[in-house]
């Protein structure tokens, strides 16, 4: 049975397309039974997520919370996903220039009030640009498509 793994991301410069292209090419990497599709955050739509059987959420931290692309995502399909995706597997990765504590406070909160189930602590690249983001990103898209294909999320 082919699972659906959605990655939702607001990505708007090229270091985030770069934690992006890593995601996607480590969800899709030898594991041909999850479907790995992504959305921008800015056109996500309840539908995607109501086809996933697991999300990846990619956000900057922008001003100590999640990017407003992100908050529109949530703003938009928060009620109705409601009630329809209790238990759904996500995984966050928050890309912050500080620390990341507030972005990772405001997205836990509204996965929780979905009953959202974190696979992992959210992955937060912090400080200044390193490649081992771009290598912890594709470790993480690999883990959640083996999870989901696996059956363990």
């Amino acid at each position: 049975m082919s699972r659906r793994l959605l990655l939702i991301a607001h990505d708007p410069s090229t270091n985030l397309q770069r934690l992006r292209q890593a995601l996607m090419a480590g969800a899709s990497a030898q594991i041909p039974a999850v479907q790995t599709r992504f959305t921008p955050a800015l056109q996500a739509e309840p539908e995607a997520v109501l086809e996933a059987h697991g999300l990846i959420l990619l956000t900057p931290e922008n001003l100590g919370y999640m990017s407003g692309g992100m908050k529109d995502f949530f703003d938009r399909c928060y009620y109705p996903l409601l009630e329809r995706t209790q238990g759904m597997p996500y995984a966050l990765v928050i890309r912050a220039g500080s620390d990341g504590t507030g972005t990772r406070r405001a997205v836990e909160s509204i996965c929780s009030g979905l009953k959202w189930k974190p696979v992992q602590a959210p992955l937060t690249c912090r400080g200044e640009w390193g490649e081992n983001f771009v290598a912890q990103c594709r470790e993480l898209g690999e883990t959640m498509a083996a999870g989901l294909e696996a059956g363990i999320f």
